[in-house]
C-alpha cells in the first residue's frame, strides 16, 4: 500500500484521493483553506448564499462516460437532483430574442424562424452541434442512449469545417444581428469556434445541468466520498515545499512547520505557482512552458456582482445576456455580460427573495490590473464600488421591475481567485483554445522526478471541472503503472 500525498483539495485533488483509496492505497490531501473544493466554492452574505463556480456541469447526461465518473466521485447519482434551466441563455436586441435551451431541435427551429435567409448556415451549424453531441457520447433522438463508434466517426466531417474558425468568424457567417449577438457574447471573438460548438452541444444534449446545491454541495459530496473510503483530509494545512533527494520526492514541508513523508506526491495547483514555490522553476515540463510562453494561449478570468432581489420580480429565467452601453465601457470594458438568477435554489435566499449574479469576462491584462490594484485597499474598494454601480444601472435600465428591492451583496474579481486558489492571474480555468488548435493532454509525469506528478486542469486546455476530475484519476493510473512495474522488477530480481 503506497502513501500518496496530494497537495490541494479542489476537484483534481479530491478525484486523485478518491481513486487512490479505491485502488487500495493510502491518500492524504493537504488543503490550506478551511473548506475543500478549490474554485468549487461559495459563501454567505447577509442571509444569502453566493455560488462561485458551477454555471453548468458537463456530464449530467447519464449516457455519457463523464456522468459515470461523477458517480464514482459521489457528485451525481441516486438522490442528487439536477436542475436544467429552460432556457439557459437568452439574448435580446431591438425587440427580438433568441434563447438556447435543452432542445437542439427547438433551437434550430428558432434560428430558422428568426432568420430564414441564414438557413444554409444554420443547418450546417446545427449539424456540427449534433456532431459534437455524438463525439461526447450522446446518441438517440432524445439524447438518451450512448452514441456508437460509427456515429462518433460519422460526426467528424460536420465538425471539421469549423476547426480553423474563431467564434468571431463564426458569428459573422450569419446575417441576423440577434444570432450574431448570441454567438459573440458567449466567448471572446478570438476563441475557437469548436469550443463554442461544444458548449452548445453540452447544453442542448441534456449534459450541462447543475446538481442540487451547486458548488459547495458538490465539493461536500466529493469530500464525503473520499472520507468514506478511508482517506485523510487535512483542511487548514497548506504545503510550503516538496523536498527532493536523488530525483525523488521524500517529504512535504508544511505551513507552520514540520514535515511529512510519502511514497508519491501529486500537485494540483496552477503550474505557474507550483514551479517556483513547491518545486524549482526549472522542473516545469517543457510542454507546459511552451503554453505559458505562447501569446495565442490566453488565460481569462472574470469579475462579478451578486445582488438580492424579489423572486417574483425576475423578468427572465436562467441566464440573460446584457449589452454594455458604450458610455459605461470605461467602467465595464466589455460588450456584454451575463446575468444569472438562482430561483431554483430556494435555500440560497430568504422566502420570496433570490440571488442575481452578474459575470463580466476579462482578459489577462485586465486580470493583472485587478491583482495589482488589490494591494491598495482603498483604490480596490472604489473600483469594486464603480463596477457594482455600473452593473446595477445597466440591469435596472433593462429590467425596470428590478429597480425596487435590489440589494448589493458582494463584488469579487480576479484578485479574489488569485488570493483564494493561488491562480497566478486569477484564472479559474486553463488556457482558452484559439482557432486552429485542438486540446492535447500533457503527461502528469515530471521529467527528472520519479514519484512527483501533476494533476491539474492546466494539463489540458481549456480546463474545467471534468478535466480536473479526469487528470486526478489519470495521476493515480500513472502511480498504479509504476507500482506494477516496481513489483515486476522486484519479482525478477528475486528469481
Amino acid at each position: 500500500m503506497a502513501r500518496i500525498a496530494i497537495i490541494g483539495a479542489g476537484v483534481a485533488g479530491l478525484s486523485a484521493g478518491i481513486y487512490a483509496q479505491r485502488s487500495g492505497h493510502n491518500a492524504t490531501v493537504y488543503e490550506t483553506h478551511f473548506r475543500a473544493g478549490g474554485n468549487l466554492t461559495g459563501w454567505d452574505r447577509r442571509g444569502y448564499h453566493i455560488d462561485n463556480c458551477i454555471h453548468w456541469l458537463t456530464g449530467t447526461n447519464p449516457v455519457t462516460d463523464t456522468y459515470k465518473t461523477w458517480q464514482e466521485l459521489g457528485v451525481l447519482g441516486e438522490g442528487v437532483a439536477v436542475h436544467r434551466s429552460e432556457p439557459m441563455f437568452t439574448f435580446e436586441k431591438d425587440g427580438e430574442r433568441l434563447s438556447l435551451g435543452q432542445s437542439l431541435d427547438q433551437f434550430e427551429q428558432d434560428l430558422l424562424t428568426l432568420s430564414p435567409r441564414d438557413e444554409r448556415e444554420i443547418r450546417s451549424f446545427v449539424g456540427a452541434i449534433r456532431g459534437f453531441q455524438r463525439i461526447s457520447g450522446i446518441g438517440g433522438e432524445k439524447n438518451n442512449r450512448p452514441a456508437t463508434a460509427a456515429e462518433k466517426l460519422a460526426a467528424i466531417p460536420a465538425i471539421a469545417r469549423y476547426y480553423g474558425m474563431s467564434t468571431g468568424a463564426l458569428a459573422q457567417r450569419f446575417s441576423h444581428p440577434v444570432i450574431v449577438g448570441l454567438l459573440e457574447s458567449m466567448m471572446t471573438d478570438s476563441f475557437s469556434a469548436l469550443a463554442l460548438l461544444l458548449v452548445f452541444a453540452t447544453i442542448t444534449g441534456g449534459n450541462g445541468g447543475v446538481p442540487e446545491g451547486a458548488s459547495v454541495a458538490m465539493a461536500e459530496r466529493m469530500s464525503a466520498r473520499f472520507l468514506s473510503l478511508g482517506g485523510s483530509l487535512r483542511l487548514g494545512q497548506g504545503v510550503e515545499r516538496i523536498n527532493l533527494k536523488g530525483g525523488r520526492g521524500v517529504s512535504v514541508t508544511l505551513e507552520g512547520g514540520g514535515a511529512e513523508s510519502a511514497d508519491y506526491f501529486i500537485v494540483t495547483a496552477d503550474p505557474a505557482v507550483t514551479f517556483g514555490k513547491l518545486l524549482d522553476k526549472g522542473l516545469m515540463p517543457r510542454q507546459l512552458q511552451r503554453q505559458y510562453e505562447d501569446a495565442r494561449l490566453q488565460r481569462f478570468s472574470s469579475y462579478h456582482c451578486a445582488f438580492a432581489c424579489d423572486a417574483d420580480a425576475l423578468p427572465f429565467r436562467g441566464d440573460a445576456v446584457i449589452e454594455v452601453p458604450k458610455a459605461l465601457r470605461d467602467v465595464l470594458p466589455a460588450e456584454y455580460f451575463l446575468v444569472r438568477e438562482f430561483s431554483h435554489e430556494e435555500s440560497f435566499a430568504p422566502k420570496g427573495r433570490t440571488v442575481l449574479q452578474a459575470m463580466i469576462y476579462c482578459r489577462e491584462d485586465e486580470a493583472r490590473e485587478f491583482i495589482a490594484l488589490s494591494g491598495d485597499r482603498e483604490a480596490y474598494g472604489e473600483r469594486k464600488r464603480q463596477i457594482a454601480l455600473a452593473v446595477e444601472r445597466i440591469v435596472t435600465q433593462k429590467y425596470p421591475a428590478l429597480s425596487h428591492g435590489l440589494e448589493l451583496l458582494d463584488v469579487w474579481t480576479p484578485a479574489t481567485y488569485h488570493r483564494y486558489v493561488h491562480s497566478e492571474m486569477g484564472s479559474w480555468m486553463s488556457f482558452a483554445l484559439p482557432a486552429g488548435r485542438l486540446p492535447r493532454r500533457i503527461s502528469p509525469r515530471i521529467k527528472g522526478l520519479e514519484n512527483v506528478l501533476l494533476a491539474t486542469q492546466w494539463l489540458q486546455a481549456p480546463g474545467g471541472l471534468p478535466i480536473a476530475a479526469t487528470v486526478g484519476k489519470e495521476a493515480i493510473g500513472a502511480i498504479l503503472k509504476m507500482e506494477r512495474w516496481r513489483g515486476a522488477a522486484q519479482s525478477s530480481a528475486s528469481i
